[in-house]
């Protein structure tokens, strides 16, 4: 690795850091925020939801924006306006105003994912691709486990506000490294899919506002049907208007590739049934577990651990061998691991009824999330890095928001032991099809 690649490397990890800490250090302070703000089950889902849709729906803009203006210059964008959204959310007096400021976030998080790991795609090739995204998997992976044990413990120390301030700091560690790195070289001059960008974000927020309100107003109430009516409309007038347009945000031509149709399929599977147990396990030992903050987010902190030192391994198998088995084993094991939570009792014992599905959650997860991207990714040209990296994480972040949103439709309006195993069934089955659909449809690499 050249001291280029490293600092590379280095730079899309703490970007996308910052995306996806956010992303789970907010779960474990729920609890905290609905009993300072109000708002039961509902404001949860949208204080999770309002950063995913936001984010789900400009993150295919942003792989473009890449694209066009350059990778670094669009991270430094995304940092800046992050940093800012996050103490917004710090200051919010109201539960709409945080969840108005956590919408802010997404959009400024949209810019981070997709050129942070364009900038791998654009300085790395072959093996050495397969294990820098393991490297940027693992570390990012961390990230997303990380968060329930770093906000738990601002929670039960400070404030639920503090989850957003930290985020300070990984902020002014990655603008001092951005002034290392060149400009980039590779640069598209096509005009924005502005059309296509406000068609999914109504479709996106029509159908997950239907889906989170309904236990409030039911499915026959217009507060309901008709924005999910809308929202559905939206969505199918975004997939006409991305086959019509010349410059589509986001060009179905990528589809054709095998492995990457494929593995966004099997991505929105894994994701679906990712999001929904980070979400539901940290509220369930909180509110029935009656766990604090901080024992509820080390809970998962043996997944980061296991994420730590198996990531980049399995990327760098993936690279030798193809990702394939890796990504029908791992969601396979994964699964194995929600389903030994059915054991689970209300008098919950951690190291016999949680620790044992954990330690399998985290194998599976560290050998299916760097296959899984460097399968999508690996036969996207350098020029489409941004947009092929920005549909992945935009397939994994929707998949994500509306199962989140449809946690009310298998649980209840509330949290409940009974409810729980609903969700624990629902994580497993979808994890389950997601490496059903690597085994039957990812192809390996043909050997040189």
């Amino acid at each position: 690795m050249t001291k280029q690649q490293r600092l590379v490397l280095i730079i899309a990890i703490f970007a996308s850091f910052l995306a996806f800490l956010d992303g789970s250090v907010v779960n474990v302070a729920l609890p905290a925020i609905d009993h300072e703000l109000g708002g039961g089950l509902a404001t949860q889902q949208w204080v999770s939801d309002a950063y995913l849709i936001t984010l789900g729906a400009l993150i295919l803009v942003a792989g473009a924006l890449s694209d066009v203006f350059g990778r670094k210059r669009i991270l430094i964008w995304g940092i800046i306006g992050f940093c800012i959204a996050s103490l917004l959310c710090a200051a919010a007096l109201t539960a709409p105003m945080l969840i108005g400021a956590r919408a802010l976030q997404g959009v400024f998080g949209a810019l981070l994912v997709p050129s942070s790991l364009a900038l791998i795609i654009a300085h790395f090739d072959g093996r050495a691709q397969g294990k820098a995204i393991g490297s940027w998997t693992a570390w990012t992976g961390i990230s997303f486990i990380i968060g329930p044990l770093v906000g738990g413990l601002l929670v039960d120390t400070l404030s639920w506000r503090y989850v957003f301030v930290i985020n300070i700091i990984p902020t002014i560690i990655t603008l001092w490294l951005l002034r290392r790195l060149p400009a980039d070289t590779h640069r598209r001059n096509v005009p924005i899919d502005w059309i296509g960008a406000v068609l999914c974000t109504i479709g996106l927020t029509g159908t997950v506002y239907a889906l989170i309100e309904q236990p409030k107003f039911g499915w026959g109430d217009p507060l309901i049907y008709v924005p999910l009516v809308g929202g559905i409309t939206a969505l199918a007038a975004f997939l006409w208007w991305e086959h019509r347009t010349r410059e589509p945000m986001l060009p179905l031509s990528l589809f054709k590739i095998r492995n990457f149709s494929v593995g966004n399929l099997a991505t929105t599977s894994i994701y679906a049934g990712l999001s929904v147990a980070t979400f539901l396990i940290i509220i369930f030992v909180q509110q029935v577990g009656h766990y604090s903050a901080v024992t509820a987010g080390l809970t998962v902190l043996p997944v980061t651990i296991i994420m730590f030192f198996l990531s980049s391994r399995f990327g760098a198998l993936a690279g030798r061998f193809g990702p394939r088995f890796f990504m029908s084993i791992g969601p396979t094991i994964a699964a194995g691991g929600f389903l030994s939570f059915l054991l689970v009792s209300s008098e919950i014992n951690y190291w016999t009824q949680l620790f044992p599905g954990i330690l399998l959650f985290g194998l599976g997860l560290s050998m299916t999330v760097a296959p899984l991207t460097a399968a999508v990714l690996g036969d996207i040209s350098k020029q489409h890095a941004g947009i092929g990296s920005a549909v992945n994480n935009a397939i994994a972040r929707i998949a994500g928001l509306v199962a989140i949103a449809s946690i009310g439709l298998i649980i209840g309006p509330s949290v409940t032991l009974e409810g729980f195993h609903r969700g624990v069934i629902a994580m497993s089955l979808l994890l389950f099809i997601g490496g059903v659909i690597s085994a039957l449809g990812i192809r390996n690499p043909a050997t040189k």
